[in-house]
């Protein structure tokens, strides 16, 4: 089969510089670069899980078509290691939309999610599945 794995996840952003910081003091991770498209309107940043490149979220700022709050991704899942301290942590920075409990599912994963700044949905999950997330 030719595809390998997810490339990156592309997540739209009304202000880009606010979302690069939610997504590296909130998230954890790391910038890599902020380019221009070559329309001269969009603008693109992109940033990694530390230390690893396999998988990028890509923030778009300027895009004017039509999308839903959530943009037309449900949502996007980041693996944790502890579900639990990662809830504490996300409760203490006054980030919107957080679940008000962690979900267990019926094979033991569990997982809780919050608001991102454009209202984007996130997803902090742990999984018994040899850490996979869904």
């Amino acid at each position: 089969m030719a595809v390998t794995k997810i490339e990156h996840v592309g997540i739209m952003a009304s202000n880009l510089e606010a979302s690069i910081a939610f997504y590296t003091n909130v998230v954890g991770l790391d910038y890599l670069e902020t380019l221009t498209h070559t329309n001269g309107v969009i603008r693109l940043a992109f940033l990694s899980f530390p230390g690893r490149r396999e998988t990028e979220i890509e923030l778009i700022e300027g895009y004017d078509g039509p999308v839903t709050p959530e943009g037309k991704v449900h949502h996007v899942a980041f693996s944790v290691d502890d579900i639990e301290e990662e809830y504490r942590r996300i409760r203490t920075l006054g980030v919107s939309g957080v679940d008000e409990g962690i979900t267990e599912l019926p094979n033991g994963s569990r997982y809780f999610f919050f608001k991102g700044p454009d209202g984007e949905s996130i997803e902090f999950f742990q999984s018994t599945r040899g850490g996979q997330s869904q």
